[in-house]
């Protein structure tokens, strides 16, 4: 493909009017840590739904207030466990987005669920509250694999709940962990099929990473977690993922997302094309853009925290101005992960840059990216080495 116009043209539109604009909701409560899990979680005996209901709703008239206008085209409810929050708790932060901003007349509102959490009656709650899309958290269908994930639903109960989520909701997605202790080729290819058998329209599928700070990370720096694939197995597991949701009609849009067309999150759409985004909840990221500046906001970690310091005015622990150069490189990190890749205008000054410029034409070289029509994007084999590309890609 030909090489990209790097003379990049009066940048009219901002990166964040390009990707939508959305809300996001941590809830940090799960019924047991995962042991893979590095994500913002706790567990806890007790929840005063009410209270943690009126905090978020707090804060999301906080935001509203200094983004007033704003189109809201997703919410997602992440954590955590948020189908452990009650339909009411959800009904109090979705009436408080709703009377902060205009919804679009599609908007996607997202809740993700553990099949464990899952009963009919709170599913038709959610519903009726507003949710239409639900994301469960199955990661595997295989018992010995959720026993050694430190999962506490079984494979039955991980189908029940998929079919009560289909019967209650117009659109489904959940999430499978592959490159699995043990796991062969054969076995992740039966497990795929019988996960697109099933029939939703959007699947998450990440291989296993063992972070710092997880009890994997731990177990395996003790000298176990034993039968992990090699570098070599675990780029065929990827690239066999690739090849059989494409031929099943369910195409990957993002490294570790496919979904049949028109099914794609746009909530995350909206973190990988550079929009604006609110977070609430402990630990809750957000990127804003207000009088021309991307600002970026954290909540405070532990939960009680959060709790107190969002009743007394504000959930943040920090606030801070995004510099152009910080800006530029998030667009370029998030952009190369989506298969339609990013338009070259929205990179800033980096563009202009004459080590940036060499690294796209030695990596379209090596068929690595491609570039066409003022868009760069990574190949597939590109995908494989995506931390090499990005880096390869960044000033400095």
């Amino acid at each position: 493909m030909p090489s990209p116009s790097l003379s990049r043209a009066a940048l009219t539109v901002e990166p964040w009017q390009r990707g939508g604009f959305g809300l996001y909701v941590h809830w940090p409560f799960c019924e047991a840590k995962c042991p893979y899990c590095d994500f913002n979680s706790h567990v806890t005996a007790f929840i005063d739904q009410k209270r943690w209901a009126d905090a978020l709703a707090a804060e999301v008239r906080r935001w509203a207030a200094v983004t007033p206008g704003r189109v809201l085209s997703s919410i997602f409810f992440g954590g955590g466990t948020p189908s452990l929050m009650t339909p009411d708790t959800v009904d109090t932060v979705l009436r408080a987005a709703q009377d902060g901003w205009t919804w679009a007349n599609d908007i996607e509102i997202t809740l993700e669920a553990n099949p464990r959490s899952v009963e009919a009656a709170r599913f038709r709650g959610f519903a009726d509250a507003g949710v239409n899309r639900v994301s469960l958290g199955v990661q595997s269908l295989r018992e010995d694999d959720l026993r050694r994930l430190g999962r506490l639903h079984n494979a039955a109960e991980a189908r029940a709940a998929f079919d009560i989520a289909q019967a209650t909701f117009d659109r489904v997605s959940f999430d499978l962990i592959y490159a699995r202790q043990g796991q062969t080729r054969d076995a992740w290819r039966d497990e795929l099929t019988e996960a697109l058998s099933m029939a939703a329209d959007h699947l998450s599928l990440y291989q296993l990473t063992i972070e710092p700070s997880t009890a994997f990370w731990d177990r395996r720096q003790a000298g176990g977690l034993r039968g992990l694939p090699d570098e070599d197995l675990g780029a065929d597991l990827f690239e066999m993922t690739q090849d059989i949701c494409g031929a099943a009609g369910m195409p990957a849009y993002e490294v570790s997302n496919h979904a049949r067309p028109g099914a794609e999150s746009r909530h995350n759409l909206v973190y990988w094309r550079s929009g604006d985004w609110i977070g609430v909840g402990p630990g809750a990221h957000g990127r804003v853009t207000l009088d021309g500046q991307r600002r970026s906001n954290a909540g405070w970690l532990a939960p009680g925290k959060w709790l107190t310091e969002a009743e007394s005015g504000s959930g943040d622990e920090s606030v801070e101005i995004l510099t152009a150069e910080d800006r530029d490189a998030e667009h370029l990190m998030m952009g190369l992960r989506l298969t339609e890749g990013l338009d070259v205008d929205g990179l800033g000054a980096i563009a202009d840059e004459p080590a940036f410029q060499h690294a796209v034409s030695d990596l379209i070289a090596n068929g690595l990216l491609w570039a066409e029509d003022g868009r760069i994007g990574t190949t597939p084999q590109g995908r494989l080495l995506l931390n090499a590309v990005i880096a390869e890609l960044m000033p400095g």
